[in-house]
């Protein structure tokens, strides 16, 4: 191969053939770093291999600066970067090698296509929103990333260049009046504080990315840079042309003052609220076409088909395609330790005679689980842009009625004895009579990231953070406010409990905020902050059990119990991590279910782990439990029992997957435990129910 030059900046002598054991093959592009070459190792894998300019190889304050830059990509090599295959800071011409990732940068890809649409540009700042939080995560701050730092891989994007990031425990700092960054997409701090950026500057570069995604310029834009440094620091950002459905949330990633900006972990959570399901197969999904459906009411249907009880035969090797990403949702109704159900609905009690179970596909036409919860003895579901009610003795559909809105969002709830639909998209806020399906009242929905339904209110919080409560009878406005230190609150509320919880983790992970609002009067009843990252998974006889998780990885590590009476914590660690559990509480018990399958049980009163079950399910549902069993639902449709005392598997019904699709379910709903009896939804459509008393019968 005959030697290459340099096309970047300043002559520099013929560049190698090979870089350590990777042979070079063609230039991908040259930075004010080093030139990026597109390279093969040994066995024939593609690489990206950096090698740095000659004029700074030579440069000992540069090479500890390369040196950096490896440190920080070797930190947060994963699903969101190009993981770092190999390096050698101390070469005479420093390189750096990662996974080659074919795609376009976003800035290339603006400029041969235009700005993207609504759906696109909500897939990407998700993404950016996930790789910021792993970034952040592993004590790193990017500090540089704009356009041309982020590659449009088919799974997602993927942030690049870690020139001029920082780890929080590096010695090496910002001299002392050098500005270091791309000034359109450099956070204020960076131009008058440099030497406190931290992890909220990326959040301001991620709101000026989307601002040049969605209009092909930047919210501060000239052709001087020290026009552009005076306008990010004194000026109002230019959102023309940004989708009303996100500017609201791009306009708080560029808040003037650091701890106005929402985290990663805020942004992710109301991108959830807001966007559509999401295409597996591309990066870039097609947009919808054709109308919302109108909402109106629809005539009963014939009764589902009834299944008798029976031990369920499992094939083995099943593999199921299932998107990245766990539905950590505590908002599934009856989840308490209490095990009650919601407001308005029944309390359980275990019936006399055997039930038999059933199971009906109530929407052939639609794809993926329905969200499902209980009250006026009714099972209340939701499917994209329906919601309908089933008879639980028989799965006898009672009622349908359509919603403006392509994604189900959170399940149906009750409240003042109306049905609430949680249908994120729809432009309509409407409460549904219990017992025809018909709308009762309706409202214009106004902009807003999350949306919870306790105490007889609605609460809605916009996406500026200020939360609005609605009267959950009438839809009239009862009061609205914003919660100092919760910038975009999602409450948490629990069965039989009068508070809603607002949770806010500090950017570092070290504290985390917690506030109980009166959702009937939106009054503070109590508001600390506890040690860690915490995740609220439920209340016990007011007491608020929490899952903590670690700084580095981001794995649940330890269980605890905060009483907001006496102001004391427990503290229960596990023996290992455990990756995006999920947990029910019952009593004192926590059972925490992992990405991987990992079950255990943590008894707080005793302060410790009562035992440990692999159960070889992966990203499984939210548990639920009754005390005497835990259950859950497997990818694949189907629902596991363990018992609850032991921990060893006692039932389980047959899978649901249906035909295999390119587009599914990021997570599978967690099953409903209602009057002795289980009601799940599988994601091949089907809703059934079995007898929770008897999962041998399965």
């Amino acid at each position: 191969m005959a030697p290459q030059r340099n096309a970047g900046a300043g002559a520099e002598a013929e560049l190698p053939e090979y870089a350590g054991h990777y042979r070079l093959e063609s230039c991908l592009g040259s930075g004010g770093m080093g030139v990026v070459h597109l390279a093969r190792s040994t066995s024939g894998m593609k690489l990206a291999v950096k090698i740095v300019h000659a004029e700074f190889a030579r440069d000992p304050e540069f090479r500890g600066r390369f040196r950096q830059e490896v440190a920080a990509a070797r930190r947060v090599s994963g699903a969101f970067t190009a993981s770092v295959v190999d390096a050698d800071p101390e070469a005479e011409r420093p390189w750096m090698a990662t996974l080659f990732i074919p795609g376009p940068t976003l800035s290339d890809e603006v400029k041969r296509n235009g700005p993207m649409d609504p759906a696109q540009l909500r897939r990407l700042m998700a993404g950016l929103a996930e790789a910021l939080r792993d970034i952040h995560r592993v004590g790193v701050v990017h500090r540089d990333l704009k356009p041309s730092n982020v590659l449009l891989a088919d799974d997602g994007p993927k942030v690049i260049d870690f020139g001029i990031s920082r780890p929080k425990d590096s010695e090496l700092r910002t001299e002392t009046g050098k500005l270091i960054g791309t000034p359109p997409f450099m956070a204020p701090e960076q131009f008058r504080r440099p030497r406190e950026v931290g992890p909220a500057a990326d959040v301001f570069a991620l709101g000026s990315v989307m601002v040049h995604a969605a209009t092909g310029r930047g919210p501060f834009d000239s052709d001087s840079p020290y026009v552009v440094a005076y306008q990010v620091v004194h000026d109002e950002p230019d959102l023309t042309d940004v989708p009303k459905s996100l500017a609201p949330l791009v306009l708080r990633c560029l808040a003037k003052e650091p701890e106005d900006r929402p985290t990663p972990d805020e942004l992710m959570r109301a991108l959830r609220s807001v966007a559509a399901s999401y295409d597996t197969q591309a990066f870039i999904p097609a947009q919808r076409t054709g109308d919302a459906p109108k909402p109106e009411s629809e005539p009963l249907r014939p009764p589902a088909r009834r299944r008798p009880g029976r031990k369920a035969i499992i094939a083995a090797g099943a593999c199921v395609l299932v998107v990245a990403g766990v539905l950590a949702s505590v908002q599934l109704l009856g989840r308490s330790g209490s095990g009650t159900t919601p407001e308005g609905g029944d309390t359980p009690a275990a019936s006399a005679s055997r039930f038999a179970g059933w199971e009906a596909d109530p929407l052939p036409e639609g794809k993926g689980a329905a969200q499902c919860s209980y009250g006026k003895q009714q099972l209340i579901c939701a499917r994209p842009g329906l919601v309908f009610a089933l008879d639980p003795s028989d799965g006898t559909e009672l009622w349908r009625h359509s919603v403006a809105t392509s994604s189900a969002g959170k399940p149906p709830v009750l409240a003042a004895g109306l049905v609430q639909p949680m249908a994120y998209e729809s432009p309509l806020l409407e409460a549904l009579d219990p017992t025809t399906g018909k709308a009762r009242w309706q409202r214009k929905m106004p902009a807003h990231g999350e949306m919870q339904a306790a105490g007889g209110r609605v609460l809605l919080t916009g996406l500026d953070g200020t939360v609005s409560a609605l009267d959950a009878s009438t839809g009239d406005p009862r009061w609205s406010r914003r919660f100092p230190g919760q910038p975009l609150p999602s409450f948490a509320s629990f069965a039989g409990d009068p508070l809603v919880y607002a949770t806010n983790p500090s950017v570092d992970a070290s504290k985390t905020h917690v506030t109980a609002v009166d959702p009937a009067t939106g009054a503070v009843r109590w508001d600390t902050r506890l040690n860690g990252k915490l995740t609220l998974v439920g209340v016990h006889d007011g007491a608020l059990f929490f899952l903590a998780t670690d700084k580095v990885y981001g794995d649940t590590d330890a269980v605890v119990r905060y009483t907001p009476s006496t102001r004391s914590t427990r503290r229960v660690a596990l023996p290992v991590g455990r990756a995006d559990a999920q947990a029910a509480v019952h009593g004192n018990v926590v059972y925490l279910l992992s990405l991987t399958g990992s079950l255990d049980a943590v008894d707080m009163a005793a302060r410790k782990r009562l035992w440990h079950l692999e159960t070889a399910v992966s990203r499984g549902s939210v548990p639920v439990s009754d005390g005497t069993h835990v259950f859950f639902v497997a990818a694949d449709g189907r629902l596991l029992a363990v018992d609850a005392h032991k921990g060893h598997l006692v039932g389980q019904t047959p899978g649901r997957l249906g035909a295999a699709s390119g587009r599914v379910a990021g997570a599978v709903p967690g099953p409903v435990l209602a009057q002795g009896h289980l009601y799940a939804a599988a994601p091949d459509g089907t809703v059934f129910a079995v007898d929770a008393r008897d999962p041998s019968a399965w």
